[in-house]
This record gives C-alpha cells, structure tokens and sequence, in this order.
C-alpha cells in the first residue's frame, strides 16, 4: 500500500497562499536548485499525484506548457482530481471523483504500490485531515510573515497527533519537516 503524503511550501505563519487565490509569490524566496532536487526526488517516488479543483486548474494551466524534467513528471503521472464542479479534466492522465472523495482516495491508496501526493489543495487536505487519510505531512516553512493568507490547516480541525519523522535545512532558509500520524 502506497503512503498518502500532504506536500505544501507554507509561510512561518502558516499560509500556503496569499489573500488570493495562486497569490504564491512567496515561494520565490526558497525556491532554487536544492528545493527542485527534492521535488524531483518526490516525484520520483511517486505513484500519483491528487488534487483538488482550484489546485488542479493552477497546476494544470502551468504545467501543460512547460518543460524540463519536474514538467514530465506533472505531466506524465496519473492524477486524480476532486470536484463537484469540474466535468471533463483536460490534463493527460487525470481522473476525477465527484462523490465518495473519501472512500476513493482510501481505495486509491490500498491500489498503489508507491506514495500518493497531494500539493497544495487545502480544501480537499482539509476532507483527508478529518478522515485521518494522510500518513505523512511533508511541509516547506518559508522565513517569511505574510501577516494574511489562506491557512493551511483550518480552524476547527480536528486534533491530529503527529511524530516528527525528520527534517532538513536548506541554503534558501526553507526547513522542510516531515511528520507522520502516530
């Protein structure tokens, strides 16, 4: 069974985005050839890539264009989108699931021989968050104080014990930390 793993670049003071949606500018602080490394070593042990509407459109939008190898990974690994809005996913190798979210990703998960991941998408985190799906949480801190923003983690969400599992600094300032349910 694969590992479900939440990746997110955050703000020290617990964004993943702005005031507005895709307001990202902030990953430009950390973001460089270490940081790529990792993503590409992420993607590399990667099964499949979940997401939910807002993201999937963003990273859609981005990544059908673009080119290098992080491109051919988003653009060759089967995907699987959440939505009750979207009708017809027009990215190669992408699903969707309108109903029973839960149900699916749990299935998806018992399916997959390697890990699941899921970028940004803070709505549908919040849906796996509650049905405890996540076996890992792997969460990029920027040095930087937004001040406002969309949180990551709601208010409201349910107690959550987590064990670090590890951590690592790089030259950006970023400090990666990975923690996994108990």
């Amino acid at each position: 069974m694969g590992k479900l793993i939440m990746w997110n670049l955050v703000t020290l003071d617990g964004y993943f985005e702005g005031p507005k949606s895709w307001d990202l500018d902030f990953h430009r602080e950390v973001w460089g050839d270490e940081l790529e490394r990792f993503a590409i070593e992420q993607l590399e042990s990667a099964e499949g890539l979940l997401f939910g509407r807002v993201t999937y459109e963003g990273m859609a939008a981005y990544w059908k264009t673009a080119e290098g190898t992080v491109a051919n990974f988003m653009n060759s690994l089967p995907k699987l989108v959440a939505s009750r809005t979207l009708r017809k996913p027009d990215w190669n190798n992408t699903g969707l699931v309108s109903e029973n979210v839960a149900e699916t990703v749990r299935e998806v998960k018992l399916q997959a021989k390697k890990d699941l991941y899921v970028f940004g998408s803070a709505n549908l985190c919040e849906t796996l968050i509650e049905e405890n799906l996540f076996d890992e949480y792997r969460l990029g801190v920027v040095p930087v104080i937004l001040g406002n923003g969309h949180p990551l983690f709601k208010p409201g969400v349910s107690l959550q014990k987590l064990k670090l599992a590890g951590s690592k600094t790089y030259a950006s300032g970023c400090i990666v930390l990975r923690y996994i349910n108990e």
